[in-house]
């Protein structure tokens, strides 16, 4: 609903940024853990998240009013994916691999769960949710929810454990939602 939002009004007024950034590099780092364990539905999942968040992010950056301020954290973003991928294939002993990156994401996926609520104090002082995107707390909520039942299935902690937060930051936004009802011309 917000890439539909940024194509129709050409602007990215009152769309947040920094969660599709992290939710990028989360693809990304995930794709590599799923590539070096072999897993197809980490791979699958995380390839097409992939792609669909940076298609967001140059549709984003297009319409954005402060082009040069989105551009550097997105090199900022490459240059950690290029730093990492630096690290665990010259770095890292092979038997170890899987055990780092498989932190590394963990890392990524706390962030990326953790960074819809930098709005939380804006929110809460101007009692509205404005900034705040329902549809995306619905699809965290399913998608945490999902890979926290997987890794349990798999016995996976690095997949079950940094999903967590997911459920709780969800749980959290819902809550702010019910405090702070919508504004009518933002229908949910």
């Amino acid at each position: 609903s917000d890439l539909r939002q940024m194509l129709a009004t050409k602007s990215v007024e009152n769309i947040q940024f920094l969660p599709f950034l992290t939710t990028d590099a989360n693809n990304l780092s995930w794709l590599g853990y799923g590539c070096l364990k072999g897993d197809g539905t980490v791979i699958t999942v995380n390839a097409i998240g992939a792609t669909l968040q940076t298609l967001y992010i140059l549709v984003y950056l297009y319409y954005s009013p402060t082009k040069r301020s989105v551009l550097l954290q997105v090199l900022l973003l490459l240059a950690v994916v290029v730093t990492g991928y630096g690290y665990f294939t010259n770095l890292v002993d092979t038997g170890m691999r899987l055990t780092h990156l498989g932190l590394f994401c963990s890392v990524f996926t706390i962030t990326m769960y953790l960074s819809p609520l930098a709005d939380l104090a804006k929110v809460i002082r101007s009692k509205s949710t404005r900034c705040l995107s329902f549809p995306l707390t619905v699809t965290t909520l399913v998608a945490s929810s999902s890979w926290t039942l997987y890794g349990l299935q798999l016995h996976d902690p690095y997949i079950t454990i940094p999903n967590v937060p997911g459920i709780v930051t969800s749980l959290v936004r819902f809550w702010l939602f019910q405090r702070y009802r919508p504004e009518k011309d933002k229908p949910y």
